[in-house]
C-alpha cells in the first residue's frame, strides 16, 4: 500500500469516527499517523533503504510539448490545471495540498500540450529542502516553464524562484551555449564554446 492510500485511508476514517470522550485518543493517535504520512511525503524521506524518485512523480510525457507549472505553495498552480486541461487537481485553502505531480492535457489548435502541475516549491528546494530536488528534476523535463506567482506578494517571489532553479543548473530565459567539439591531432578531442 502506498503512502498517498494510506493517507487516504486515515482520512476516510477521521471522517467515519465520531468526535466524542470516548474516541479522542484515537483521532489524536489518527492525526499524528496523518501528520508522519504527510511529512514524510513532502520530505521524501522513507525508514529503511530504497531509492527512486518517489511517489507519484513519474509522469510518462504525452503530447507535442511540456509545460510545468511551478511557484510556492498555494499560489493556483492546481486551478489554473483545473481550468485549462478539465482534469481534477485537489485545491484547498492551505499550503501543500499538491503533493504529487498531477498531469493534464491541454489541446490548442490540434496540437496536445500535456501540463503538469507541481507542487509547490519551497526556499532551499535545490538542496532537497521539501522535496524539492524531485520537483526541480521533474521541471527540468518540461519544454517550457511557467512560473505561477501570488499577486498579493511582493515580486521577490519570482526571484527566489529563479534563484532555485538556477541553483539546480537550469538556464532561465538564456540561449543555449554554441559548442564546438573538434578532433586534436593526438587522438583527443577539444571542446570550446563559441561567441554569440
Amino acid at each position: 500500500m502506498s503512502t498517498l492510500d494510506r493517507i487516504n485511508e486515515i482520512e476516510q476514517e477521521m471522517a467515519r469516527t465520531q468526535k466524542n470522550k470516548a474516541t479522542n485518543a484515537h483521532l489524536g493517535r489518527l492525526k499524528a499517523k496523518l501528520a508522519k504520512l504527510k511529512t514524510e511525503l513532502v520530505s521524501g524521506s522513507k525508514s529503511g533503504g530504497g531509492g527512486g524518485g518517489g511517489e507519484g512523480f513519474d509522469v510518462k510525457a504525452t503530447g507535442n510539448a511540456r509545460v510545468g507549472l511551478i511557484g510556492f505553495p498555494s499560489v493556483g498552480k492546481s486551478t489554473l490545471l483545473n481550468k485549462l486541461t478539465g482534469t481534477f487537481s485537489e485545491t484547498a485553502p492551505y499550503e501543500f495540498t499538491t503533493l504529487t505531480c498531477v498531469p493534464g492535457v491541454y489541446t490548442y489548435k490540434g496540437a496536445k500540450v500535456q501540463v503538469l502541475d507541481l507542487p509547490g516549491i519551497i526556499e532551499g528546494a535545490k538542496d532537497g529542502k521539501g522535496r524539492g530536488k524531485q520537483v526541480i528534476s521533474v521541471a527540468m523535463t518540461c519544454s517550457l516553464i511557467l512560473i505561477c506567482l501570488d499577486v498579493t506578494k511582493p515580486l521577490t517571489q519570482k526571484r527566489k524562484i529563479e534563484h532555485e532553479l538556477e541553483g539546480f543548473g537550469m538556464r532561465l530565459n538564456k540561449k543555449e551555449p554554441n559548442i564546438i567539439i573538434t578532433k586534436s591531432d593526438k587522438g583527443g578531442i577539444n571542446i570550446t564554446v563559441a561567441p554569440g
